[in-house]
C-alpha cells in the first residue's frame, strides 16, 4: 500500500541522530513521501538540508504561530526568498493556536502573520500546511474573507467538528489525520470522518509528535528513546508512553491508516490509494519532487 506522510517534522533534534534509519523504515513499510515542515526562521536551513539529502522529503518552510513572536523583522522577506530558491517546497507549518502556548502570542498578530504566509501560498500556487488549535472559529472567519485556495490549505492533525468539514472543503481545504486522531472521542470522530469527502482525505504522522494510542505491539519506537521502551504489549502501557513524551516514528503512519479506515467504514486498501492519490495532486506543483 503506498502512502504518503502529509505533515511531519523529521528535521527535529529529537530524531536528528537516526533521520536515514526512520526514512528507510518508513519507506520499507511504503511510504514515499515525507512532506517536512519547518517551523520558523531556525530551521529552515535544517529543512533545506533534509530535503536535499533525500529525494523523498518534500520541505516546506513556514512560521508556526509558536514561534509568532521571536520572529525577525525580516521574516516574510527570508520566507520568500527560502520558497523562491527552493521550487520543491511547500508552505508549512502555519497557523492559529488560542491554547495555552499559543495565547501567550497576541490572537490578532496571530491572525496576521497566518494571513500574509496564505497570501504568499496562493500568489505563488503552493499548498500550505495549517496548524489550528482552539481557533477554528477565526480560521474560518479569515478563509471566507479571503475566499477559495486552490492549490489547497492542509488542515495538518485535523480534530474539528462534522459540522465545519464542508464549510472548510468549500475553501480548499483537506483534512489531514494524526495519531492524535486516536484521542479524540470515537463517536465523534466517527461522525466528522463520515463527513470528509474521499478526495479531501489526507494521512500523516506529525512525527516525533502524535504518538498513536493504541496497542503498543503495533506501534515502531525511535532508537535510543528513553521514554519509548513498552514494558509490555498493551492499550494502556502505549497511554503511559505517550503521556511521558514518547515519541513517535514515521511508520506509526500504518496506525493512523488502520485507525481511520475502520472508523471511515473503508478497506485500509481503499484508503490507502486514496488518500496516496489526494497528496499527490495536491504536492504536484510546479516544481515538486512528486512531478
Amino acid at each position: 500500500m503506498p502512502l504518503f506522510d502529509a505533515h511531519c517534522h523529521l528535521h527535529d533534534p529529537r530524531v536528528a541522530h537516526c533521520v536515514p534509519q526512520l526514512i528507510q523504515s518508513a519507506a520499507d513499510a511504503g511510504v514515499r513521501w515525507f512532506a517536512v515542515n519547518g517551523t520558523s526562521e531556525e530551521d529552515w536551513k535544517t529543512v533545506k538540508t533534509l530535503g536535499e539529502s533525500h529525494s523523498s522529503v518534500i520541505p516546506n518552510y513556514g512560521l508556526h504561530p509558536w514561534y509568532v513572536s521571536s520572529r525577525s523583522s525580516d521574516w516574510l522577506s527570508n520566507l520568500k526568498s527560502m520558497l523562491s530558491s527552493d521550487p520543491s517546497a511547500a508552505v508549512g507549518e502555519v497557523g492559529l493556536d488560542m491554547g495555552t502556548r499559543g495565547r501567550q502570542t497576541d490572537e490578532s498578530t496571530q491572525i496576521e502573520v497566518l494571513k500574509q504566509q496564505l497570501e504568499l501560498a496562493r500568489e505563488i500556487h503552493r499548498p500550505v500546511s495549517v496548524h489550528c488549535v482552539r481557533a477554528f472559529g477565526q480560521l474560518q472567519h479569515l478563509l471566507k474573507e479571503m475566499g477559495d485556495f486552490p492549490d489547497g490549505v492542509i488542515l495538518h492533525s485535523f480534530l474539528g467538528t462534522a459540522e465545519m468539514v464542508k464549510p472548510l472543503a468549500r475553501h480548499g481545504c483537506y483534512f489531514s489525520f494524526s495519531g492524535f486522531l486516536t484521542s479524540m472521542k470515537e463517536q465523534k470522530a466517527r461522525k466528522m470522518l463520515a463527513e470528509v469527502p474521499m478526495d479531501r482525505i489526507l494521512l500523516e504522522t506529525d512525527a516525533p509528535d502524535a504518538l498513536p494510542v493504541v496497542d503498543s505491539s503495533m506501534l515502531s519506537w525511535i532508537p535510543d528513546d528513553p521514554a519509548g521502551s513498552p514494558a509490555d504489549e498493551s492499550l494502556e502501557e502505549t497511554k503511559r508512553l505517550a503521556q511521558s513524551k514518547a515519541l513517535n516514528h514515521p511508520t506509526n503512519i500504518l496506525s493512523v491508516l488502520s485507525w481511520v479506515s475502520q472508523l471511515k467504514g473503508l478497506s485500509k486498501d481503499e484508503l490507502s490509494a486514496a488518500s496516496f492519490k489526494n497528496a499527490k495532486r495536491v504536492f504536484s506543483y510546479e516544481g515538486s519532487k512528486v512531478n
